[in-house]
């Protein structure tokens, strides 16, 4: 699958995920602006990259998207990848993790893709968000992570059907447990096999940015593994 002379934003991008797509959209022929609240990694190669932003906030994620479309060019895709975990009980819980979480999953969503569309081209846009499989069904110490989720889901049918005049696509992934360090250091006990690999989202991002997936939008796509 080919993103040939396409420009690609994706925030999160210093994280596990945020690297793997990264290097799968440089792998098909893209250019990327890769945006993240951590510093730009040393190593970073072949990449316009911005650290340091707070994407939740809005004139952040503004200047963050402007600076990324001059040096790109422009703007055909934006993956927002940017996002936290926090297991607790409501009982032995913080309402300020009810917080936290709905402000780095789902704020930083809003206030990216508000700052991108004045970019996205007409026809050919894309947006890819990241949900998640047990926003569908939650489970006990996920409460506030499950809702932010949601939220992320339910934007991303909504924005959709706002910009079918537009010709512009909004999808979202719905992962289970993503096989990443910090997973395995939480669940050392777990079969990691039956994981989703980052390199296996990374895969379908590349697909629904491409010209082939140019039919789909507002879908909800489970990206589970064997979990």
């Amino acid at each position: 699958m080919r993103l040939d002379k396409q420009r690609i934003v994706v925030t999160g991008a210093f994280g596990t995920l945020g690297a793997a797509v990264v290097q799968a959209a440089l792998g098909a022929g893209a250019q990327v602006a890769a945006i993240d609240r951590v510093s730009v990694p040393a190593n970073l190669a072949a990449v316009h990259g911005f650290g340091g932003v707070d994407l939740a906030d809005a004139g952040e994620a503004k200047r963050a998207i402007d600076a990324a479309a001059e040096a790109l060019g422009g703007v055909d895709a934006l993956v927002n990848i940017a996002g936290a975990f926090r297991w607790e009980t409501l009982a032995n819980g913080d309402l300020d993790t009810w917080d936290l979480l709905y402000r780095i999953n789902l704020r930083t969503v809003v206030a990216a893709s508000m700052a991108a569309l004045p970019h996205l081209p007409d026809g050919r846009g894309r947006i890819v968000n990241i949900g998640a499989n047990s926003a569908l069904k939650a489970g006990a110490g996920v409460g506030a992570y499950t809702a932010s989720k949601a939220g992320v889901m339910r934007l991303t049918e909504s924005l959709a059907e706002e910009l079918k005049p537009r010709g512009i696509t909004v999808n979202a992934l719905l992962p289970s447990i993503i096989d990443t360090p910090p997973n395995r250091a939480d669940m050392p006990d777990a079969d990691f096999d039956r994981w989703v690999k980052p390199e296996q989202l990374a895969e379908v991002i590349v697909f629904l940015l491409s010209d082939a997936a140019s039919a789909i939008t507002g879908a909800l796509i489970p990206v589970t593994g064997r979990v």
